[in-house]
């Protein structure tokens, strides 16, 4: 919401604002706002389809047919995105983003994909990525009254969990016997918490070839600046063929036509992809805390590291390092827009109005069996405990020194430990030995300083480890004097401290050792208390996302689960900034973005994408929908009531991160090429004249 409607809002006293205190901070919360079923989404499973809710809206109720067309042309892309068929002959479109971390390995010497793109001008040039794969939801069983009924029998609740775990295992192995499930792979899906219990049937396909990719200052133009945002001016799309006995996969009864001239405002459209994650079921003192420790530390930790990996590329470019730049910056970009919405009045003003709404709808809780008070209290003893355990844990973005602290506390332990092998204590050795080389890196004392930055920042009044660690100094001289006076920055130093005994290590002066056994047992206590209460708080997470079910059924989705679902919405625009964004853009506006900043990164642009022709300029390019996104679904193809390809899905605009914990469609747009975009760009930068005579858009 705005500031200046906020305002207004509350100049016209339409709510009353309650409060809580948070670290001191005043936290106003919109009261007499109305929840709605949609607050949980959109992201509709197959099985569950709303038919009737679809008939309603768009006076559209689509038939088994067009559900099983839906669902067979969509796939999982690996097990991070989506993707779809668009031809008759296993051509398979998803998103850059997607793809760029894969097609490094087909690159041939001198080739430069992020630079040139490519594009495959026959069968013979496309090119297999190994360890690629794509799914296909082939098969569906609805399995919840088998599930029920046995779990039903369990004497307790542990008893329960182990019926409900034996009774999916015996399910699974006997679909896999069944006519039509043969070489499928089965997984479970548990859906509300318990609620519904399906079987799906995946059938693999593991020969991916590169057909197209774009250059990544087309794919991600703009790029951190634009992330997120809207209006938008990207190319965001690849193109891949799967290949079955060394031929093209025949997809001729499952795939999505595309139809450039789709996207018209109004218009209704779906979203068939695979949603990551969503949270939309948890209470309020999850979110809370969510805000107040465990993303407020996580943005630190990954902005801190995001700025060494920076000051590395700028030193010597990596497409890797590139690459891990790009996932920390969209990280952060949408953590941070959920923790803003995390702030806003009117969102976790609807949230509390939905926990009022079920708690008094709740028979426990009218029976002095507060689910979400109980839940509440779990989490108060954890506030202390989460910057130890995201700071102190064994990553190698935190640098090699704390690496070798755990190593060194492992083997400590280990060689205290009678059932320890010789072969154990070498590889241990020889792990110690490889990060000991790590020490003498450019950013070591880097990597090290921050982690004492970040751990001083939150250290509590009795973290007398904290005091010993630093000795009085700043983090930066006490990084210098650990990495100067270690024994471990050398093979020989570490050969003859690995030579003593368990206590005469343990009780090493060295500071490293003396890191390792300072920081791994606050990490191990961290772990402790979380892990303590961890089956209590998702067994009454559990009852709660139960509660809600009870009471709403099928009429709400459940959370994601990076299984396909079916999002509805229309095509439609949005105020923003004080003003109102355009339906969709044109190559126009990337031109004009580019000359605006005068072809300067992130914003230049390739040569061959100069002097380009009127038809390109005038060709749309992205356009913004209501359809309920998240993570996951990118490369999701949004599809027309006729089952028609329109669009591809590449990203939200900033206002839609909140939709991590609820969903309102004011302002959460879903940011997509234009299948026109896409088209035009294969026609008049590319020249991809057999890909646009097999797409049937010449």
């Amino acid at each position: 919401m705005k500031i200046k409607d906020s305002l207004k809002i509350l100049m016209s006293g339409l709510f009353i604002l309650i409060s809580v205190t948070v670290f001191s901070q005043k936290i106003e919360y919109a009261k007499d706002v109305t929840p709605s079923r949609f607050d949980y989404g959109k992201m509709w499973t197959f099985e569950y389809a709303p038919l009737d809710y679809f008939e309603k809206t768009y006076d559209f109720r689509p038939d088994e047919a067009w559900l099983e067309h839906a669902r067979m042309s969509a796939l999982r892309f690996s097990s991070y995105c989506s993707a779809s068929f668009i031809s008759a002959n296993g051509l398979v479109m998803t998103n850059h983003h997607c793809s760029r971390g894969e097609v490094g390995s087909v690159m041939g010497e001198g080739e430069d994909f992020d630079k040139n793109g490519f594009y495959a001008t026959s069968l013979e040039e496309e090119r297999k990525v190994e360890g690629l794969f794509v799914k296909q939801l082939v098969r569906i069983a609805d399995v919840t009254q088998t599930v029920k009924e046995a779990v039903a029998k369990a004497a307790d609740e542990q008893e329960a969990a182990r019926i409900q775990e034996e009774t999916l295992n015996e399910l699974i192995a006997q679909y896999g016997e069944k006519a039509g499930w043969e070489g499928l792979e089965v997984e479970p899906v548990d859906y509300y918490s318990g609620g519904r219990f399906s079987l799906y049937g995946y059938k693999r396909y593991d020969d991916v070839r590169l057909v197209l990719i774009p250059e990544l200052q087309l794919a991600f133009f703009g790029g951190d600046d634009d992330n997120f945002t809207y209006p938008r001016y990207n190319l965001d799309c690849t193109l891949w063929r799967i290949y079955e006995n060394g031929k093209p996969l025949n997809t001729k009864d499952f795939y999505f036509k595309v139809n450039v001239d789709g996207v018209k405002d109004g218009e209704p459209v779906f979203v068939v992809g695979n949603p990551a994650s969503t949270e939309r079921y948890r209470t309020m003192a999850q979110l809370e805390f969510d805000r107040d420790y465990r993303y407020k530390i996580l943005l630190e930790w990954l902005s801190n590291r995001k700025a060494i990996m920076e000051t590395q590329l700028a030193d010597n470019y990596s497409h890797d390092i590139q690459e891990m730049i790009f996932n920390f910056a969209n990280s952060i970009k949408a953590i941070d827009g959920i923790v803003k919405g995390m702030y806003d009045p009117y969102l976790m003003g609807k949230k509390q109005a939905m926990e009022d709404l079920m708690r008094g709808k709740s028979k426990t809780v009218a029976g002095g069996n507060d689910y979400w008070q109980q839940l509440a209290d779990t989490y108060k003893p954890l506030e202390g405990y989460s910057s130890e355990l995201r700071f102190i844990g064994n990553s190698p973005f935190g640098g090699a020194a704390l690496q070798l602290a755990h190593a060194t506390y492992g083997y400590i332990e280990a060689l205290d430990n009678e059932t320890t092998t010789e072969a154990d204590l070498k590889a241990m050795k020889e792990q110690i030995l490889a990060l000991g080389q790590e020490l003498e890196g450019p950013y070591e004392k880097t990597y090290l300083t921050t982690l004492l930055t970040e751990l001083q920042k939150y250290a509590r009044s009795d973290d007398a480890y904290m005091k010993e660690l630093l000795g009085g100094n700043t983090p930066e001289r006490a990084a210098a004097d650990m990495l100067k006076e270690t024994a471990f920055s050398s093979a020989e130093g570490i050969e003859k401290m690995l030579d003593k005994k368990a206590k005469k290590l343990k009780n090493s002066k060295d500071p490293i050792i003396r890191m390792g056994q300072l920081l791994v047992p606050e990490y191990n206590k961290a772990i402790a208390a979380f892990s303590a209460s961890a089956v209590m708080r998702n067994d009454l997470a559990s009852k709660i996302s139960n509660e809600v079910f009870s009471h709403y059924g099928l009429d709400i989705p459940p959370d994601a689960t990076f299984t396909l679902r079916l999002a509805d919405g229309v095509v439609q625009s949005y105020n923003y900034n004080g003003t109102k964004a355009p339906l969709k853009t044109t190559y126009y506006g990337l031109y004009d973005r580019n000359r605006s900043f005068d072809n300067k990164f992130p914003w230049a642009l390739p040569e061959r994408w100069n002097n380009a022709p009127r038809e390109l300029m005038e060709a749309p390019l992205n356009f913004v929908s209501t359809n309920d996104i998240i993570g996951g679904n990118s490369g999701s193809p949004i599809i027309n009531k006729k089952g028609e390809v329109v669009g591809l899905i590449f990203d939200g605009n900033i206002e839609s991160l909140p939709g991590n914990f609820i969903y309102d469609e004011k302002v959460n747009r879903a940011v997509s090429l234009h299948a026109g975009g896409m088209i035009a760009a294969l026609k008049y930068i590319y020249r991809a004249d057999r890909l646009l005579k097999e797409l049937g858009v010449e």
